[in-house]
């Protein structure tokens, strides 16, 4: 018995060294998947036109053609029937803008009140058929804001394609 009390363990155990080489293997794991996760957020735009350039078998078999809508060419002014919306609240912007729009050629279906008097901007919105139109109407007046019409009843367009909303 006496010989089992006498036996001990060694007394410096390389604790500090497997630490320092434990933390040194976990920075460098950091390291790799901070390199990966930038790799996989950077902007993909790059990489884009790359495959664009060089397209290959399997892309350029895998394309699918679809139809594409009839284009028309951008009809005269005076084909286009726009509808003025006073959205701002000040009173004649809309028969001001109509008759402005009138002297340039457009045909004008109606100008009167939104039915708010809040928008923040003036926007030009165009039933299916009529984009271009609408962004020469927008181009023309200085409006940056060009949409489908969307949420209003055909029989309140005038017989309108075009409705300009007049904002602050």
């Amino acid at each position: 018995m006496q010989h089992a009390e006498h036996q001990h363990l060694p007394t410096s155990f390389p604790w500090r060294t497997s630490t320092v080489v434990v933390g040194a293997i976990a920075i460098v794991e950091l390291v790799a998947l901070i390199a990966i996760g930038a790799a996989q957020l950077a902007p993909q735009r790059v990489h884009a036109k790359a495959a664009v350039a060089t397209p290959t078998r399997h892309t350029v078999a895998n394309v699918r053609h679809t139809a594409s809508l009839p284009s028309h060419p951008l009809r005269a002014r005076n084909r286009v029937s726009v509808l003025v919306l006073n959205g701002n609240g000040v009173q004649g912007a809309a028969s001001t803008t109509a008759t402005r729009l009138h002297d340039i050629g457009y045909r004008i279906g109606a100008a009167q009140n939104a039915q708010r008097h809040d928008y923040a901007q003036s926007m030009v919105m165009y039933v299916p058929g009529w984009v271009k139109e609408a962004r020469r109407l927008a181009h023309e007046m200085g409006v940056k804001l060009v949409a489908p019409v969307d949420g209003v009843v055909p029989g309140r367009l005038k017989g309108s394609q075009v409705v300009l909303i007049l904002g602050n």
